[in-house]
């Protein structure tokens, strides 16, 4: 594996990354209040963006005609989304097929989204980088950023800065 990979999600204060149904009304209606938050920074040390399907049709959903991951390769873990469903992405059917992609393609840095995205890069060692950006709402029942694991993942605290509406951002980095 010739890539480090980095997490960067936001999710409400109860763990959340999206409403039962998806729905990401509760955070996309407050981010004008808060800025960027490092984004732009982040995105533009990376070179590959690996998303689920459910956060690729998120994407999708967003109404704009720009594509946001102009100039990245953007591959997608999937086992129901077509492989040709978009020349813009490749799809890949599991997680070994998806790193012997990265590994083959030189991938450098990629950016992991998506909540089961971010569980399989964490149970296979392969997040080396994790900044949560909590959202001061509580949903009370959603699609957790979180999932089981066989072993405890220690974490190192590198920062935590707090933006204007509330929001509080902090960075781990992943203990090998």
């Amino acid at each position: 594996m010739t890539f480090t990979a980095a997490a960067f999600i936001a999710t409400s204060l109860d763990g959340f990354i999206a409403r039962p149904d998806g729905d990401l009304e509760w955070l996309t209606s407050r981010n004008e209040q808060a800025g960027d938050m490092g984004y732009e920074k982040f995105t533009a040390g990376i070179d590959t963006v690996v998303l689920g399907r459910a956060s690729y049709e998120a994407v999708l959903g967003f109404g704009t005609d720009v594509w946001p991951y102009a100039g990245k390769h953007v591959a997608v873990l999937s086992t129901r989304l077509a492989t040709d469903a978009d020349p813009r992405i490749s799809v890949h059917r599991d997680l070994d097929e998806l790193v012997a992609h990265l590994t083959d393609r030189g991938a450098k840095h990629v950016y992991a989204d998506g909540g089961q995205v971010v569980q399989s890069f964490l149970r296979a060692g392969l997040l080396t980088e994790l900044t949560i950006t909590t959202a001061p709402v509580l949903l009370g029942a959603g699609l957790p950023l979180f999932g089981e694991l066989s072993a405890d993942i220690e974490l190192i605290h590198e920062s935590t800065t707090t933006y204007d509406a509330g929001y509080v951002q902090t960075t781990y980095t992943v203990r090998k």
